[in-house]
């Protein structure tokens, strides 16, 4: 890890932005163009432990959930969409305990499950694989997207993570480590969530601290 680049990038957006992610600025962008705050608000409530009882319900809020999110990309939502809808009960089933799994017991099960579901209807995309976790422990989970990935990686100098399009536990477990680590070297503001850490990265990378309001700044996690 370059420890001095993420220095120089900290002292940069807080220069810029006082306040990090409490920064007036900061949270109106937030708010505008991803609203995680609302959509972290209706997942931890959506998938609660107890709910999911009701396969069909926590089906159709996994869909909603990709389909509202700013953060996947208008071809991998109609294609979800489909699939969830298209599931039949055996499947359905699968597809909610590794969720569940994911969520509130075995992490590493339950990411399998939710791959060999994935992957099976050729959806197996980091994106998918991610979302709702990133959503529901917003502190704890990473929200997994190629260029975000990619772009961290390199302008960070990450030598222990090899990024893989196809998803896997080990390179998940890996990179949310490092970003947790990351965030211990850098000031609490900037790291709300898992989410909004991971979007001053990448701006980070791309040197486009001072011009959030660029085409390039617009760049979605």
């Amino acid at each position: 890890m370059n420890l001095t680049k993420l220095e120089q990038a900290e002292e940069a957006f807080l220069e810029r932005y006082p306040g990090g992610f409490d920064n007036p600025e900061i949270r109106a962008i937030r708010k505008k163009r991803h609203n995680v705050d609302k959509m972290i608000a209706r997942t931890e409530e959506n998938f609660s432990e107890v709910n999911f009882k009701f396969l069909e319900q926590i089906s159709q809020n996994r869909a909603k959930v990709v389909s509202s999110s700013s953060v996947i990309s208008l071809f991998e939502k109609p294609r979800f969409k489909d699939f969830v809808y298209g599931l039949s009960s055996k499947d359905r089933s699968l597809l909610v305990s590794g969720l569940k799994e994911v969520l509130h017991g075995d992490e590493q099960a339950g990411f399998e499950t939710v791959l060999f579901m994935l992957r099976s209807r050729k959806l197996a995309k980091w994106s998918l694989m991610t979302i709702c976790q990133a959503y529901f422990h917003p502190q704890r989970d990473v929200f997994v997207k190629p260029t975000t990935a990619k772009s961290i990686i390199e302008y960070f100098e990450l030598k222990n993570l090899q990024y893989k399009a196809t998803p896997s536990w080990s390179f998940y477990d890996e990179y949310r480590a490092t970003i947790h680590e990351m965030k211990l070297r850098v000031d609490p503001s900037l790291s709300p969530t898992n989410l909004a850490f991971s979007w001053f990265l990448l701006l980070s990378s791309h040197g486009n601290i001072y011009g959030i309001h660029s085409r390039r700044g617009k760049e979605k996690l």
